[in-house]
């Protein structure tokens, strides 16, 4: 369990310097430029994620229980995922309504991707996992409102329905790879278990 929490604080704690203490972000960039900064902060994050997977993976045959869902918040997950996965692709184009209404589709998209692991799996390692990246996800939309008030952050305006139906064709197609192989290819569990 050390090594999850050990990737835990350096995945999100590389991610949450521009929110709080953004002169250490500056300072980087101001002795070395933005490819310094891109640099340790891209290698932070995959040190991060790798000591996540691993320690994740590591921690289930040792990890209790701390309660067993009911079956039926599978259903809810797995209808909060689509969602999670449309508002994902939304993110990486250009603003249709689902961006600017959500205005960080990709911080919406963790958060729920966060609660609905969390409706499905009560095991000690996915508890925690998922609580660290709901909070995450919660700090990183109040810090970017407040940047938003401050007039550091200028969201793109619409441009076209267009992007919403691309976001949902896709979302869709990604989301259905996911639940048929990738997950259980990924992260060694099936969402559904088919047959």
């Amino acid at each position: 369990m050390a090594i999850l929490i050990l990737g835990i604080v350096i995945f999100l704690g590389i991610h949450l310097v521009k929110s709080f203490v953004p002169g250490v972000r500056a300072a980087v960039m101001a002795r070395g430029g933005k490819g310094l900064w891109m640099a340790i902060h891209g290698g932070s994050a995959l040190i991060g994620l790798c000591l996540i997977a691993y320690g994740f993976d590591a921690a289930r045959a040792t990890s209790g229980i701390l309660y067993n869902p009911p079956k039926f918040l599978t259903h809810i997950a797995l209808t909060l995922l689509l969602i999670a996965t449309i508002c994902l692709v939304a993110a990486y184009l250009p603003a249709g309504r689902i961006r600017t209404a959500t205005k960080h589709p990709a911080v919406l998209a963790i958060k729920i991707w966060a609660l609905s692991h969390l409706l499905c799996n009560g095991e000690t390692n996915s508890v925690l996992l998922f609580t660290t990246f709901l909070i995450w996800g919660v700090i990183l939309r109040i810090s970017m409102k407040r940047r938003w008030r401050a007039g550091e952050i200028v969201y793109p305006p619409f441009v076209s329905y267009r992007y919403d139906v691309v976001a949902i064709v896709i979302g869709t197609l990604v989301y259905g790879l996911i639940v048929w192989k990738l997950h259980e290819l990924v992260i060694g569990v099936a969402p559904v278990v088919m047959g």
